[in-house]
């Protein structure tokens, strides 16, 4: 199976709403992972593998939504991101 029908087979098998959960859970996941290198524990394997689940269930969302809806989406935000960094210049405080 390819990829797309990997993911396309877990929301038939599952549901939408049940995938949607998934992903909640994934993004916890992540978000403690997060928290632990922040916190200087060595969890970058760790970081790795919950970024994984968390795109896989982003991408399961994106099937669920319609990728053109997310692609509208995107260009938007990218166009704004790219706006902010013009309007900061050379600055580089960490602040958007």
């Amino acid at each position: 199976m390819t990829r797309g029908e990997i993911l396309q087979s877990a929301i038939d098998k599952w549901g939408a709403d049940a995938q949607m959960g998934m992903v909640i859970e994934e993004c916890a996941e992540l978000t403690q992972a997060i928290s632990k290198i922040k916190r200087g524990e060595d969890a970058w394997d760790n970081f790795a593998e919950e970024l994984a689940d968390v795109q896989i269930t982003l991408d399961q969302m994106r099937l669920i939504v319609g990728s053109g809806a997310v692609d509208d989406w995107e260009e938007r935000k990218l166009s704004r991101l790219e706006r902010r960094l013009e309007e900061l210049g050379g600055r580089n405080d960490g602040t958007i």
